[in-house]
């Protein structure tokens, strides 16, 4: 007979992951107060649906999965209420939260990218620093579209793994990092 796996504990899960999720929410929510809102009613959501999460180790998907969700309809409330089609300082999170994951991440792209074998370092460097179209530089190189479209994503896919070596990431469901942990050996490319 098998013995029944011991069910995850709010307090653990949210002693690990509460300091993450509120810089989630500060990457997307500019008011504190709003920041505050939303952390107890994702723990409220967290203590109600805790239980029908069956894998430990999808905890940290679920949480920030349920976070982007809350958030999401925080701000369609928020739309449905106001009346005006005004523009208020408050609602313009983008210009008053700290550095997002993306931006704190973004200085390490560079020397990553430098890091890689030089094809996949000039590739990446045309269409990630340099802003190039996939399109344009397909013309330019003489090859396909899709040709060049699978050259990128094999370029991305190395970038990836050296990040990898120095962070533990954490993705959403389209793959975009929510948040990341420097592993213990530190890393010296950025």
């Amino acid at each position: 007979m098998k013995s029944a796996s011991k069910p995850l504990s709010l307090d653990e899960v949210w002693r690990q992951y509460q300091h993450s999720l509120r810089a989630f929410l500060h990457s997307k929510v500019a008011n504190e107060a709003d920041v505050d809102d939303l952390q107890q009613e994702i723990l409220l959501k967290t203590y109600q649906s805790l239980a029908d999460v069956k894998n430990e180790s999808s905890v940290k998907a679920w949480l920030f999965q349920l976070a982007q969700r809350t958030i999401i309809d925080f701000y369609r409330k928020r739309a449905r209420v106001q009346r005006d089609d005004s523009l208020h300082v408050d609602d313009l999170w983008f210009e008053q939260s700290p550095a997002s994951i993306e931006q704190e991440l973004a200085n390490c792209v560079a020397p990553f990218i430098q890091a890689l074998p030089e094809s996949s370092a000039s590739l990446l460097g045309r269409v990630e620093l340099d802003g190039v179209s996939q399109k344009e530089l397909a013309e330019q190189q003489g090859v396909s579209y899709s040709t060049l479209k699978s050259r990128v994503q094999k370029s991305r896919t190395e970038l990836k793994k050296l990040f990898e070596e120095c962070c533990d990431l954490t993705l959403d469901k389209h793959g975009n990092v929510i948040d990341y942990q420097q592993k213990k050996n530190g890393c010296s490319r950025c």
